[in-house]
């Protein structure tokens, strides 16, 4: 699913299955696509970690340079 999914241009999906990983998913990749393996995670599993990500800011500063890097290799990769 995350695969796919970042193929598309402005798309950074990270595979999460746990809370901690969604929370610096998004706080160090500015990640704002979240895939959830359906066969490893219990619902109310899921629900935690979704709102953990939904409710995680991006911090940018140092992250912001990857971020950045992301963007540059698709404007080049993705026409």
């Amino acid at each position: 699913m995350a695969m796919c999914a970042n193929k598309f241009r402005n798309v950074r999906c990270a595979v999460c299955y746990e809370e901690q990983t969604a929370k610096f998913a998004k706080m160090h990749n500015n990640a704002n696509m979240l895939a959830l393996g359906a066969d490893y995670i219990k619902t109310s599993d899921a629900i935690c970690i979704l709102r953990q990500f939904l409710a995680t800011e991006f911090e940018g500063g140092r992250h912001q340079n990857r971020v950045d890097l992301i963007t540059e290799i698709e404007n080049e990769n993705m026409k």
